[in-house]
Formats: C-alpha cells, structure tokens, sequence
C-alpha cells in the first residue's frame, strides 16, 4: 500500500470521528488533524486501531482510533463489562474494582470506566485517588470482585497510558478469558458504550482499604526481632512521581522501621516525571536523586518503584563502598534465598512449599529452591502466568515468584508484582543481615558461593518496517532449525521450543513434551557449561530479544569480582558466536 493510499484509509477512518457520538473537543481535534498538511499524525492515529491484547490496552493518549482516549477506553470497558455480565451470572451483586495511576488522564480515565460499569450494571469499587496496582489487585480478592480494571502504563514515557483488566482472582487475564474479552471488545461500537453513571453503583475505597492492605503485608514478616534491633536501619526511598509516594513509607514504618529518607522532589505525583528522563528503576539514571542522597546520608539501602508501583529497584554498597544497583535477578535471588531460610529456621516449612519464576528468570531461583527439597515451577514472563500456577498448585504452598524484569510477588493475597511488600521485605532483609553485622551485598556474595555464581544479561534488536519483521521472523526460524551445536566451545545440550512445546536432548535426540497453558515463540537454548539463551521476539515492539546467563564457580566470597568478569567473558564469546 502506498502512502497516497494510507493517507486515504486514515482520513476515511477519521472522518467517521466527526458525528454527534464523539464529543465536540474530540471532533475538533480530528478535524484539526484532517485538515494539516502534514499527515503524520493523522496516519499515527487512525491507520491503525489500539487493538485491546492479552494485556489490556497501551498507548499513546490522543484523539484517534490508535490512541489512548475515552472512546477507546469506553470500547474496552463495555465489551468487558458484556464479558463480566455473561460470566458471573452466580453472584447476588456483580462488582470490580478500579484503580490509576498519576498519568495525566488516568482519573478520568478511571472515572469514565467506573461510569460505563455501573451503567451495566455491576457495582464499581473506584479508589478515591491513585493507588499502587498491587493494592488493585488485592481489593479485588478481598471484596469479592468478578474482576477489575487498573489505568496505567506503567513505567512507559508521559505521553502514554494503559489499561489492564483483571480476572475475579486478582491477576491480569488468562485463557480463556483474555481472548473471549477480546473477541467482546471486538464487537463494540461507539453508539454501543453506555457512558451515562449510575450514581448509585459507584463506591469510594479510601484509607480503610490501605490500613486493611498494609496489615495484611505485614503478615510476611519473618524476622520482627530483627527490625527492632535494627530499626534505625538508614532507608532511601523514592516513588519516582508515582503511586507508592504514601503507602511505601507507611509500610515501612508499619513493620518497625523509623529513620526512613524520602527523595521530596520524587515525592510528588506528577504524570510529566519532571526529575527522570525515564521513571523505570530499571534504568540508573532513574537512581541518581536517591543515590545523591543515600551518599549524603551514609545510607544501608535505597530502593525505588515504577510509577504504578508494581516494581522494585534496590541499590547496595559493594565491598568497595560503590553503591550498586541490583539486577531483577539478584534481587528475586535474594528473597527466595531469604524465604526458604527463614521459613526452615522457624519451622515454618510443612513440606507442601513451591516457588515459581518466569523461563528468562536465572536458573539459580530453581537451584536455591530445589536444593532446600522446594519445587520450582516455569512460566511464561508475566505474573498472570505466576498467577495461573498459583490457581494450580494452590496458594497454601507458595512461598514467593519473581521475574527478571524488576518484579517479586512475596504473598499470594496480590496475583500481581507487589513493589509495595517488596521494598518491606527487602528492608527487613537488609536489618536482619546487618543484625548479623553483614550487608545485602555480603549475603548477595555468600548466595553466590553456595549456590554457584549467576551473571545475566539481555539484548535487543530493533528492525522496523515490513522488512524488519520479515528479518526478525527469519532470525527465529534461522536459530530453530539450525541451532548451534556449540558456542563459546561449549556443547549446546538442549533445546526448548516453546512454539511447539518440546524439549530435545540434542545429544541423544530424543524430544519429550513441555507443560505450558498456550504456545509462545521463544527458543532456548542450555549448554553443557550451565549457560543459558533465550531467544524471543517482542509482542508489541520490532524487537527480538536475547537473554544471556553463564554460570562460574565461587569457592568463597572473595572470588566474586573474579567469577563476575569470567561470566561476563562468556557471555561475550556467546554473542560473538551467535552474531548479535
């Protein structure tokens, strides 16, 4: 198609925007768009629709059929709220849940879903002013609700925004129930979405909830002793603009702790993230302001969390005395290590114990667990998918899950990433390790030397256009039927598929099948050295995706550095080896 042609299908597809079913500032703005001469934003907002995935919708916010605005909201929440009314034809009351974050729009995004729920119908439980998604999650478990709906776009740049649906269980949807709300969503149209509130049907959720969420977070407490002799325990702590401004530091104090530091500049909500160029605790720069002060103040610990508060960063001081920003990985081996432990100190284990991490997640998770006579499960990156095992297994068992990308789940009353127990966890590790006069970082060390050392490392590769994703398709075709037979000099032992859902020794040959819910393109790839490839294409962007992990050995707490830079060589001649 030519670009005469896409400006033709997005000018057509506009001009359906400009009747009475759309507002008057919306049609304004469409007409606006119509009538530039230059077509970019007018082809960006209508050529395509902001399609509602597994994952709910993310997208830019704007008026347009590709973007983030109240009719593409509306669509959403009816074809849902249809879904909802079909589904929970069992209970005397239907209800949900709704909570935002501090992006611009989010409120009234949050509102209006509230309106066109109540308008079907079903009670809408809408929290009185922006809350951590985990806290979301657990309302929908602790009033009964036949699912919920969180408006945020996590830690994605301010002109975004999204919407994640949620099931009755308090996780993001899974199948069947993402594609039969997506086939509802599908069907809507525009003069189909009841925008009109019912009054009566919208409750508030405040202070009470918190207090309520905060105790409960407070059971997953294992060494209280721990924090009274350590509770002047130095903490940094920053929200980056977000959600977790409040409850973080409640928590914290909650648990026991008093000589808490707040960064004030990050302390503000504010959807424009006027202090970080990126509010992702992923990302160093994101740590600057923390750090600065955690220097200032001779700090134990600083942490951060996303701006829907659903993710963690923690930064240590080394044994140089540099402050070091852990990894998702190190940080989630850190807490299964630290659970497992305390659990059998205080006989708390019954023998029914489970942990889950994600198939990109370090192997070293499944070595800590499996060693202590744990089982731990894979799944797909996603804590719905975490959530999914939790519905299978049982939540009496589970002691924990985490994923690479900055995310711990402690407790089974959330069924999504709680950055919010997480920092208080992490807080309490750290007292407890100082109580021995240890640091994270000594016990990050000792993990590493009783368990065998970890180094991780993930990649990406943007191709765009039609052609990118023909070359992204043939690089995963490519790795699949000509998967090396060795890198780095190591034999590559084993493949798994999970497009297929097999497993294939490659020395023997042999392929046994592969317990997953649904298919997924993603190769890995383990060889005879402990290492480990995984290989996937993005879902939403022209990215294909390496993760890297080379295991080295420790014999005591010294060679740290030293088996860090062997990992880290490996890693190289892997990627060398592989061309990327």
């Amino acid at each position: 198609m030519d670009n005469a042609e896409i400006v033709k299908k997005a000018k057509a597809k506009a001009e359906t925007w400009l009747n009475d079913a759309y507002d008057k500032e919306t049609q304004s703005e469409v007409e606006r768009m119509i009538k530039a001469s230059d077509t970019t934003e007018l082809i960006d907002s209508f050529y395509n629709d902001l399609e509602f995935g597994t994952g709910g919708l993310r997208g830019i916010m704007g008026a347009g059929s590709n973007r983030m605005n109240i009719y593409t909201v509306g669509a959403a929440t009816q074809g849902f709220a249809n879904y909802i009314n079909q589904m929970c034809t069992d209970k005397q009351e239907k209800s949900v849940c709704i909570g935002h974050d501090c992006r611009h729009n989010s409120r009234y995004f949050a509102e209006t879903a509230a309106a066109i729920f109540s308008a079907n119908g079903i009670t809408a439980y809408l929290f009185e002013s922006l809350r951590p998604t985990p806290e979301i999650s657990f309302a929908i478990r602790e009033l009964g609700c036949c699912g919920g709906v969180i408006i945020t776009a996590s830690h994605n740049p301010k002109e975004y925004n999204g919407y994640k649906a949620y099931w009755n269980d308090g996780s993001q949807l899974v199948p069947p129930h993402d594609k039969n709300v997506i086939g509802e969503v599908k069907k809507v149209k525009v003069t189909d979405i009841k925008f009109t509130a019912v009054p009566e049907k919208i409750k508030s959720l405040g202070e009470d909830f918190d207090k309520k969420y905060l105790d409960t977070v407070k059971t997953l407490s294992l060494s209280p002793e721990a924090i009274k002799h350590q509770h002047d325990l130095k903490i940094v702590f920053t929200p980056l603009h977000g959600t977790t401004y409040k409850l973080v530091p409640e928590s914290l104090r909650n648990w026991g702790f008093t000589n808490i530091t707040t960064v004030p500049e990050q302390m503000i909500p504010d959807g424009d993230f006027p202090t970080v160029a990126s509010a992702n605790p992923e990302e160093p720069a994101a740590f600057k302001m923390a750090l600065d002060k955690a220097r200032e103040i001779d700090a134990d610990l600083a942490m951060a969390c996303d701006p829907d508060g659903d993710r963690i960063g923690i930064a240590v001081k080394d044994d140089r005395g540099e402050w070091l920003l852990l990894n998702g990985n190190q940080t989630n081996i850190i807490f299964t290590w630290y659970i497992i432990l305390r659990k059998k100190q205080l006989g708390l284990l019954k023998g029914n114990e489970y942990t889950i991490k994600t198939i990109v997640t370090t192997e070293l998770i499944k070595d800590i667990a499996e060693k202590n006579g744990i089982p731990c499960y894979d799944v797909y990156t996603g804590f719905k998918w975490i959530a999914d095992m939790i519905r299978k297994k049982g939540a009496e068992g589970y002691i924990g899950a985490g994923e690479e990308s900055f995310g711990f789940m402690p407790g089974s009353f959330t069924r999504d990433k709680d950055g919010v127990s997480s920092t208080s966890l992490m807080a309490e590790i750290a007292a407890w390790a100082k109580d021995q006069g240890k640091s994270l970082f000594t016990i990050l060390k000792e993990i590493y030397a009783a368990y065998g050392f970890s180094q991780e490392k993930m990649i990406y590769i943007v191709r765009k256009g039609l052609s990118g994703s023909q070359e992204i398709k043939d690089m995963m075709n490519n790795f699949r039927h000509n998967t090396p037979k060795t890198l780095n000099g190591s034999k590559v032992i084993l493949k798994k598929d999970y497009a297929d859902l097999k497993a294939t020794d490659l020395v023997t040959g042999k392929s046994t099948p592969m317990d997953f819910p649904t298919t997924s393109d993603v190769l890995q790839f383990f060889l005879e050295d402990g290492c480990k490839i995984s290989v996937r294409p993005s879902g939403t962007e022209p990215k294909i995706k390496f993760y890297f992990e080379a295991r080295a050995q420790m014999n005591g707490i010294n060679d740290f550095h030293k088996a860090q830079a062997e990992a880290l060589d490996k890693i190289d001649k892997i990627m060398k080896d592989l061309n990327v």
